[in-house]
């Protein structure tokens, strides 16, 4: 019987993670499937453990106040040598670009377990945009086994550098599997304020580091701009709890007229408000590729994306924080039918919902 560790601590992971999880769960014949989180972000990660009904076999609760990436690395690369030490997988999976996936590849490594990579090969070839995620990306991807790549152009990525294509697997990205089947569950949208049809919703998240300061200025007053100049809009943001995130929002848009700032939002609810937006504006990963799957434009608050096929196939749109950029690509498909037609049934590169049987298949047709 195959042995597989699954290993994630954010939200993010949890999510990607999830339909992988469960569809390991349906050999239990031929797999002994192990769940371990990091819980590198605590809360964030519960409330998606919950939704998904995932109960981790081992919680390694690593969330400190006020952590750094040294403490954290340090700490993670410990307590999962010790569960590697103890549970002796014959497969170790990881998801994406996190410091958790990052250092559950390099222990892995280090006691010669194989890794298989979920959402292998995205790059921006920027170190520093994302940061740190793009120089995890590039170590996991030298320290992997299997590596699941998401789209073609993930594929070639790793070609490029030098990985063996007998070790790549074209899979889609299992987000949209938990996309998908998320919005199919009845759930009763309840925001504090109407969703109505005389408006037309904006969703935006932003929270990237790499924008704190004068970036992050320019998008708060672009955001209030696009709402000032248009009556017809309501725009909502979900703002998350990073002091650098907080402090330049609570100034610049608490109490401007039509919008909302929320609270951190679960998984469901958020993708559920996902699907009634029309416009989706967010500097986040997971959402260039959530938000095409349901048919919604999206507008990228950064200078690069290592999801370069979803702006090749017209679903996003690479803005920037340039305040007079961003108002005037928001008006754009607020105003412009056939512009926002365009984006709005491009066809998402990202898979068809069947990414995790995919990836478990691989497994399960690996030799004795």
């Amino acid at each position: 019987m195959l042995r597989v560790l699954s290993i994630f601590g954010t939200r993010p992971e949890a999510i990607k993670m999830a339909p992988v999880v469960r569809e390991l769960a349906r050999h239990p014949d031929q797999i002994a499937s192990v769940i371990c989180v990091t819980a590198q972000h605590r809360q964030m990660l519960d409330q998606v453990l919950d939704w998904f009904r995932i109960v981790p076999d081992i919680d390694l609760d690593l969330m400190e106040e006020n952590q750094t990436l040294a403490g954290l690395t340090a700490n993670a690369m410990l307590r999962l040598t010790a569960v590697l030490e103890d549970v002796r997988p014959d497969v170790v999976l990881v998801q994406g670009d996190t410091t958790t996936a990052m250092i559950a590849a390099l222990a892995s490594f280090y006691q010669q377990v194989p890794v298989g990579h979920v959402e292998a090969g995205l790059r921006t070839r920027d170190r520093y945009r994302p940061f740190p995620e793009e120089i995890n990306r590039h170590l996991i991807g030298v320290l992997a086994t299997f590596h699941f790549a998401p789209t073609m152009t993930a594929v070639d990525a790793l070609r490029a550098e030098g990985v063996a294509a007998e070790s790549i697997y074209l899979t889609g990205n299992p987000v949209i599997d938990a996309l998908q089947w998320t919005v199919q569950q009845p759930y009763p949208l309840d925001l504090g304020f109407p969703l109505d049809d005389e408006h037309k919703l904006i969703l935006v998240t932003a929270h990237r580091r790499e924008s704190f300061g004068l970036a992050f200025e320019c998008i708060c007053q672009a955001l209030v701009e696009i709402v000032r100049r248009n009556p017809g809009v309501r725009l909502v943001y979900p703002v998350h709890l990073n002091p650098n995130v907080q402090a330049p929002v609570r100034r610049i848009l608490a109490g401007q007229d039509r919008i909302h700032l929320l609270s951190p939002m679960d998984y469901a609810p958020f993708a559920h408000l996902m699907a009634r937006s029309y416009l989706v504006l967010t500097d986040s990963g997971g959402i260039q590729e959530e938000a095409p799957a349901l048919g919604k434009p999206v507008l990228v608050l950064r200078q690069v994306t290592e999801r370069p096929e979803a702006v090749e196939t017209g679903t996003v749109k690479l803005v920037g924080t340039d305040r007079e950029v961003i108002v005037r690509e928001a008006e754009r498909l607020l105003h412009d039918p056939v512009a926002y037609a365009r984006m709005a049934t491009a066809v998402s590169p990202y898979g068809d919902g069947h990414a995790a049987g995919r990836i478990v298949q691989v497994l399960l047709d690996l030799p004795g």
